[in-house]
């Protein structure tokens, strides 16, 4: 468990970032909500929640709306680390701020099992864990996977002068196995270490407040801690303690995601199961 506060916070994502994952979070959910009562049109319950959307051609279009949004944040984070990387000239991609797989990586992977055995002591963990960075190019694994088979369903016509009839039926089986596998893992895994584990249970606000407190961060991540407080950085980063209502908000926003995402993923197994 977290060890009492010390009334202060760090600042762990700014504005941009938690407006960036609030669209991904939204625009995902909706997605998976839209997308698959038509993966499983077989099931009872398929049928109400295509209903609950208005149908199958309101869902269709409400599946398309929510790509939109999906893409556009894809690339505008893109964008943002081609700006950080080439103009602001900031080391994105090496070192412990990078979301770039490291051996670092592998040897607190390795640690992390023997702790979990009681062979060993818990990793010192810096800025990005192990799963934070496997959870973040699953996202880019996604994106290409389902992003690119979905926009040869949603305009065969443009793609149909490129790649050949058969292409069309082998992007209709990626898209929707893929996707499959997409949702089942972000609402098992993703929710698990992010906000099912025992400590932070039943949700962790961090990614909608921004700020994470000073003994948290020091417990579970004390490599970034002591390399921070070496640097002198850890000063710059100090903020006030997230308001009442911000948090109530990461609460309610997030407890519904959270809902969501575990009910979808409910009527899956019920759908592949029985």
């Amino acid at each position: 468990m977290t060890a009492p506060g010390r009334g202060g916070h760090i600042r762990r994502f700014d504005a941009f970032d938690r407006g960036l994952h609030l669209c991904l979070m939204t625009s995902f959910l909706g997605l998976a909500a839209t997308g698959l009562p038509l993966l499983f049109v077989d099931a009872p319950w398929a049928i109400g929640l295509s209903r609950l959307f208005g149908g199958p051609a309101v869902a269709s279009v409400l599946h398309r709306v929510f790509a939109v949004v999906l893409l556009g944040t894809f690339f505008v984070h893109v964008g943002r680390i081609g700006y950080r990387l080439f103009v602001l000239r900031q080391p994105l991609l090496w070192g412990p701020a990078s979301m770039v797989p490291q051996p670092r990586d592998l040897r607190e992977f390795v640690a992390h099992l023997k702790w979990f055995v009681g062979r060993g002591p818990r990793p010192a963990f810096d800025h990005f864990t192990y799963w934070e960075k496997f959870d973040y190019w699953a996202v880019f694994w996604g994106m290409a996977i389902i992003g690119g088979s979905g926009l040869m369903l949603w305009f065969p016509e443009a793609f149909a002068r490129f790649v050949p009839g058969q292409a069309f039926n082998i992007a209709l089986v990626i898209h929707g196995e893929e996707a499959l596998l997409a949702v089942a893992f972000i609402f098992t895994i993703h929710f698990f270490n992010g906000h099912f584990r025992p400590d932070k249970f039943p949700i962790d606000t961090v990614i909608f407040t921004g700020a994470v407190d000073e003994a948290e961060l020091e417990e579970e991540r004390p490599g970034e801690y002591e390399r921070l407080s070496r640097d002198g950085r850890i000063e710059a980063l100090r903020v006030p303690p997230p308001s009442k209502a911000l948090v109530l908000y990461g609460r309610l926003v997030g407890g519904t995601a959270l809902t969501i995402g575990v009910a979808l993923f409910l009527l899956i197994l019920r759908a592949v199961l029985f």
